[in-house]
């Protein structure tokens, strides 16, 4: 077993997983939707995008760049928030909220790709 592919996976894995968990439930309904839950996504997000650097083969760098869109769009989650509910007047309206659930189910889709080369990888891994 190898600990470095270990914490690899973790992180790709848990990073999905956070993403899924803000982005179920009505799209326009903000109390579906947990501010905390998209900043665990961004920072585990992150995270995992840090661990990419490092690897240098082809699929390595189709993994950074997944995660490098899933980062953009869950920043721009949080941007979109963040101007919703303390830059605008009307506050996190239904719109406002389909507007972050949106860019965040961009990310999860960046994320499954992610996840998709990833078990790839591990099913053409040869002892």
């Amino acid at each position: 077993m190898n600990l470095e592919k270990v914490v690899f996976g973790f992180f790709i894995v848990l990073s999905a997983t956070l993403n899924f968990g803000f982005f179920i439930g009505e799209i326009d309904n903000p109390i579906h939707h947990e501010v905390w839950g998209l900043f665990a996504a961004i920072a585990v997000n992150l995270i995992a995008t840090i661990l990419k650097f490092g690897d240098r083969t082809q699929i390595g760098a189709l993994h950074l760049a997944t995660s490098l869109v899933a980062d953009l769009q869950l920043l721009g989650a949080a941007i979109a928030w963040a101007y919703a509910a303390h830059m605008s007047g009307d506050g996190m309206t239904a719109a406002a909220t389909a507007r972050v659930v949106s860019l965040a189910g961009g990310a999860l889709l960046a994320n499954f790709v992610s996840l998709v080369l990833m078990i790839g990888e591990t099913l053409m891994l040869r002892r």
